[in-house]
């Protein structure tokens, strides 16, 4: 079992180091940043989430009630939350980091969730996996980069091993809402006894739930007491 420790000391060279990586201009309309990755202004406008939402999947409802997904067929997840809305600009956000590899993006979105998760007790970190093909593809894990910078602000373990993607699978987006649950079912394998522990499982994006529901349902097979997802951002229905 890998559990990646993150100390102060290192925490404080990592977030220079972040620093002199970001760019002298905002990423999303090229202004004076002030060495953040995105300005002020353009944060202001960044989609927010809507509310009332269910209190499991985040999905907006009218009274903040159990949406019907989740009354139907509850989710192997605690709660999930969300930093923003998908949708634009935020998505360009998103694509700058698993697309183009700017990986001080995953800082910047460590950041956003690092308020929303802060009140809670968990005891490590997970993030969601890649396949190996797809993460030789890409040539790293976006959700585990953003989870090894949340694991730095707050202070807690990261577990990149312990939840594996044992099967390739589509892409998520490819698929109908229909398939997508059939899609991932049997995607993942856990290796760890994590009895009465509280995980953290972390996405960039969540759409259907499904695959994040799949990760926490075999984590909870694996012992967990209870499985929180964060993403950066949240795709409602129309």
């Amino acid at each position: 079992m890998s559990i990646l420790p993150y100390p102060t000391a290192l925490s404080r060279f990592t977030h220079r180091t972040v620093a002199l990586l970001l760019p002298a201009s905002c990423l999303l309309c090229g202004g004076d940043s002030e060495n953040e990755l995105v300005c002020a202004a353009c944060i202001a406008e960044l989609p927010q989430l809507a509310e009332p939402c269910c209190p499991l999947c985040a999905d907006r409802t009218t009274h903040g009630e159990r949406c019907g997904a989740c009354l139907k067929d509850p989710p192997a997840f605690s709660r999930a939350f969300a930093a923003y809305r998908y949708d634009y600009p935020l998505d360009r956000i998103i694509h700058a980091l698993k697309y183009g590899h700017q990986l001080a993006v995953a800082d910047w979105c460590a950041g956003r969730l690092a308020p929303l998760a802060g009140h809670a007790h968990f005891d490590r970190i997970l993030p969601l996996p890649l396949h190996v093909e797809r993460l030789r593809e890409r040539g790293f894990n976006q959700s585990g980069e953003i989870a090894k910078a949340l694991g730095r602000r707050l202070d807690l373990p990261v577990d990149p091993t312990s939840l594996l993607r044992t099967r390739a699978t589509p892409p998520q987006a490819e698929l109908p809402h229909k398939e997508r649950l059939r899609n991932v079912r049997g995607a993942f394998e856990c290796r760890t006894d994590l009895t009465g522990q509280h995980l953290l499982l972390i996405d960039d994006v969540m759409t259907t739930g499904a695959t994040a529901n799949e990760g926490a349902r075999v984590l909870k097979l694996h012992g967990a007491a209870s499985v929180t997802v964060a993403v950066v951002a949240r795709a409602l229905k129309d």
